[in-house]
This record gives structure tokens, sequence and C-alpha cells, in this order.
């Protein structure tokens, strides 16, 4: 099963509230835990994750807090994603290759490459700007991923 961890799935859930309310609104870590119902210990986690990898930037003082870095149309989910998880990584050779004992002998390993560039791609076609109107209001370029998997034989 391919699946994202809570601090990831939690990243998402607190940069598309600083999408809500725009680039340069400052929102404390205790203030988003409660508009979030996550526990301000996680919250903290998370913000510091997302800050140290330059999608927030920190503000410190009485009036500190957090605010987006860049606008929500110019970060992607594979941002996020990356920020908090590493690299995207289907399966171990694309995340370190030569680790792998039947790297030599695998006749996948360029198949694994090619999906794991597909979910990269679809994941930087969707922003943060995206993730926060509802799905049947934008459209995702789904279509050119089909097309392009569709061109690759496997």
């Amino acid at each position: 099963m391919i699946r994202m961890s809570k601090e990831t799935d939690y990243g998402v859930i607190l940069l598309a509230r600083f999408a809500a309310g725009g680039q340069l609104v400052k929102q404390s870590a205790r203030q988003l835990a409660t508009e979030t119902k996550l526990s301000l210990p996680m919250v903290s986690k998370v913000l510091k994750i997302l800050a140290r990898q330059g999608l927030l930037t920190s503000h410190r003082g009485v009036k500190g807090g957090y605010s987006l870095a860049r606008p929500a149309n110019a970060i992607s989910v594979v941002e996020i994603i990356q920020a908090v998880e590493g690299p995207i990584a289907m399966t171990e050779c694309i995340e370190s290759p030569g680790e792998c004992c039947h790297e030599p002998l695998c006749q996948l390993q360029s198949n694994w490459r090619t999906i794991n560039n597909a979910v990269k791609q679809a994941l930087s076609g969707i922003k943060l700007s995206d993730m926060i109107e509802p799905l049947t209001d934008r459209s995702i370029a789904f279509s050119e991923l089909e097309s392009a998997s569709s061109k690759r034989s496997f």
C-alpha cells in the first residue's frame, strides 16, 4: 500500500489553511491547532518542517507565527510531500540505486522509474491553490497522465 504519513497529510491541511487566508496572513501554531483540531505538538512539528523546507516563513515575536513563503499557486503537492517525506520513490531502486541486491537482474526497474515519474508529474500539476477549491470547480490534467502512460509499453 502506498500511503502518506500523518505528518504529510497534516502538512497539506495546514498549508491549505494558509492558502485560504492568503500569502501574507500570519498564523500561530496554537491558532492552527485550534482551527484544525490537531494536537499542538504535531502542528508545531509539521510547521517547523515546512518552514525548514522553505514552504513557510517563520515570524518571531509577540505577533509572530508563520506565513506562506510563496503564493499558493506556486507550491505543488509534490513539493509538500517531498518536504515532509523526502524524495518520492515507489521502489528502493528509485530512491537508492545500487542498494537492492536484485537490481542487476531486475527487468522492471525502468518500468518502475516510468511509474514513479508519472506519479511525480501528476502531483506536480496540482497546486496548493487547487487543494482549497472544490473538486468539481477545477480540472486536473489526468488526461495528460493517461496519454503519457498509454504511449509507454510495459
